[in-house]
């Protein structure tokens, strides 16, 4: 390049050697000015600190002599962190211990200011905060007037992406089948004839792109659906999701954000591929993403909608067993919206608590019935999304009620249902008001075995779930 400029005379040698001189010299002015702007905060809170502790007064000589070095190693660090700070103030009051020495109020106060601005610093914006953040869309409930037609569950996302393409030139869809034939499941079936195939696309069988290209997409500020064809191609593309889309408002303390949707499809499935439900996997790498668990499709486009009016990053997972089950249609397709962590009631009991999403709710209400002609009055609850999960408490309420809880799901055991366990349970406190001991059921440890059969014995069935609730009513 240098030669080339020199050749067509548009700088001499002389002058290209002045301009890298300057270069260099700017570059090491800016590094300098960046290190002080970070170094100089630490400095004063490490004299901050210094003091506090040298001014803190014990009435034993050991003690005395173990304070007034803590400020004097502090000090002595030529490049101190903001750790090395926090170390110093936790051994003086570990040092007091509860002693009401004086001048130790004034470091416990200062230990807590540093760790919640440290927390601020460090540990926020994995979700976005502002307005624009999915938390913040309000709910609309679906309007189903008296005659709405009942149609099949794919019907239901076509209608709907037909009417979102028609009104919102910012969406895209794209992934392997979804152009031409209209996805798998026929939700895009006939739209990229009527809308193009640049915005309703075919790709080839790389997961891993698909998800590059939606990240492209959404930081350009388009609203990409991208399509993975089955949950278990999701391991393919779940590098940049966990890496990219999932930490780009983090990575960027809240500036930059990366509204890519991700549609997927999967749970029940008679097969031993396609039918995995890695769940536990999903929620575990993909914090910074929304993940949405519909039961239905109905349901699904509000998740969608939810993840259309914020600028936050989702992945919906549809119920592969769903695409063709009767749903009434919606006469406000593309305004109605769910709200994420807020769990929905689909039956009151009074005896035991369900925990549930997905397809496994259909299999639980069916368990449920039979229940009921026994005697048994189980609640079912539909978590909605597994990120976030019940962001007011409100299955504590349900446990308050009913004093025994069991959570099911289709995932390995310790996937999602110890997910759930663990967040009402520990978070919420639930294991206060047990009368008995809380239960998960989740499918078996291996892929479902073949067949109708191999999906009875490898996931959770209704008469697993009757057997495990009779156990609870009496234990």
């Amino acid at each position: 390049m240098r030669e080339w400029i020199v050749a067509n005379g548009i700088a001499t040698d002389a002058e290209l050697d002045n301009i890298q001189e300057e270069t260099k010299e700017a570059v090491k002015q800016q590094k300098n000015n960046a290190w002080d702007k970070y170094i100089n905060p630490i400095k004063e809170q490490v004299n901050i600190a210094a003091d506090l502790i040298s001014n803190v007064m014990v009435n034993d000589i050991d003690k005395y002599n173990a304070l007034q070095q803590l400020p004097k190693d502090l000090k002595a660090k030529p490049d101190p962190l903001r750790k090395d700070v926090l170390h110093a103030l936790a051994v003086t009051l570990e040092t007091t211990k509860s002693n009401d020495y004086p001048g130790i109020d004034e470091v416990k106060d200062y230990y807590e200011k540093l760790r919640k601005d440290n927390t601020n610093l460090y540990n926020t914006h994995l979700y976005n905060q502002t307005e624009k953040s999915a938390l913040k869309v309000q709910e609309v409930k679906p309007f189903i007037s008296f005659d709405a037609p009942t149609v099949n569950g794919f019907e239901v996302l076509n209608k709907y992406f037909d009417a979102l393409f028609a009104n919102n030139p910012k969406v895209f869809a794209f992934g392997e089948d979804v152009g031409y034939i209209g996805d798998v499941n026929q939700g895009f079936a006939g739209l990229q004839e009527k809308y193009g195939s640049n915005r309703i696309s075919d790709t080839g069988i790389r997961e891993l792109s698909i998800v590059g290209q939606a990240i492209g997409m959404a930081l350009r500020g388009l609203r990409p659906i991208a399509e993975i064809q089955y949950l278990d191609y999701l391991l393919f593309g779940l590098q940049p999701m966990s890496d990219d889309i999932a930490t780009t408002h983090f990575r960027t303390r809240g500036i930059q954000s990366c509204p890519a949707i991700i549609r997927t499809r999967g749970h029940r499935l008679e097969g031993i591929w396609h039918s995995g439900s890695p769940m536990g996997l999903i929620i575990h790498a993909l914090r910074g993403m929304y993940v949405c668990v519909p039961r239905n499709m109905v349901q699904a486009v509000g998740m969608y909608n939810t993840l259309l009016q914020s600028n936050d990053p989702g992945l919906v997972i549809e119920c592969l067993n769903g695409y063709r089950l009767k749903e009434k249609l919606p006469a406000n397709l593309l305004e109605f919206t769910v709200p994420f962590g807020v769990p929905e009631i689909l039956k009151e009991g009074t005896d035991v608590t369900i925990v549930s999403y997905g397809s496994t709710l259909r299999i639980i209400q069916d368990a449920v019935e039979r229940l009921e002609k026994e005697n048994v009055s189980c609640e079912i609850i539909d978590v909605q999304t597994l990120l976030p999960f019940d962001i007011h408490h409100s299955i504590i309420e349900s446990l308050k009620k009913t004093n025994r809880i069991v959570f099911i799901d289709e995932d390995v055991p310790g996937g999602a249902s110890a997910y759930m366990f663990r967040e009402v349970m520990e978070i919420q406190g639930g294991y206060k008001w047990l009368d008995v001991a809380p239960r998960t059921i989740t499918a078996k440890a291996h892929r479902p075995s073949y067949g109708s059969d191999g999906d009875y014995f490898s996931k959770p069935n209704a008469e697993e779930i009757i057997d495990v609730i009779k156990q609870m009513m009496n234990e």
